[in-house]
């Protein structure tokens, strides 16, 4: 199969990428970009572990034709990161609520969570779980997980971890 040079804006950055008409997006992220953020795992759209967020919209990226992306606004997880290194506040806040446990499922949990504050920057319970829906965690940690959006998203009501003073 013929490769072909697409345009692609990933995570703020034109780029000029060769792709073979069968190349799925995750592929493309991981083995030519070296986004290794973005996780393969089931290849069938079943785990969201390769979700990123195109055109403000959460997608399974392992679903998702590289060529079909072309031209549009890809993020992945290394995109969320500040200039200075600094986390994203929902990196932040999966830290401090010990939302991550093995780590494979947290990149495509962060995306889809950063998509839906994008959206619905103040979701009740329900919407979070509705927009994870899609995103499995082997390690059963969605309860701290959904915390740890609720607290992004500075809903009030999320339990807070008692403060330091003594």
């Amino acid at each position: 199969m013929a490769e072909k040079k697409i345009k692609l804006n990933v995570n703020g950055k034109q780029l000029r990428v060769p792709v073979r008409p069968t190349d799925t997006l995750v592929d493309v992220l991981r083995d030519t970009l070296g986004l290794t953020g973005t996780k393969k795992s089931c290849g069938v759209g079943d785990c969201g572990a390769c979700t990123v967020v195109v055109d403000g919209k959460a997608i399974h990226s392992c679903l998702t034709l590289a060529m079909d992306v072309q031209g549009r606004t890809i993020t992945t997880i290394e995109g969320l990161e500040g200039e200075d290194g600094t986390l994203h506040p929902l990196q932040e806040a999966f830290v401090e609520n010990g939302a991550i446990q093995c780590g494979f499922c947290t990149p495509g949990m962060i995306m889809s969570a950063k998509a839906l504050l994008d959206e619905v920057p103040n979701p009740a319970e329900e919407e979070v779980r509705q927009a994870l829906s899609g995103n499995l965690c082997r390690c059963t940690g969605y309860v701290k997980i959904i915390q740890a959006v609720l607290e992004a998203s500075g809903k009030k009501g999320v339990p807070q971890r008692p403060s330091k003073k003594q």
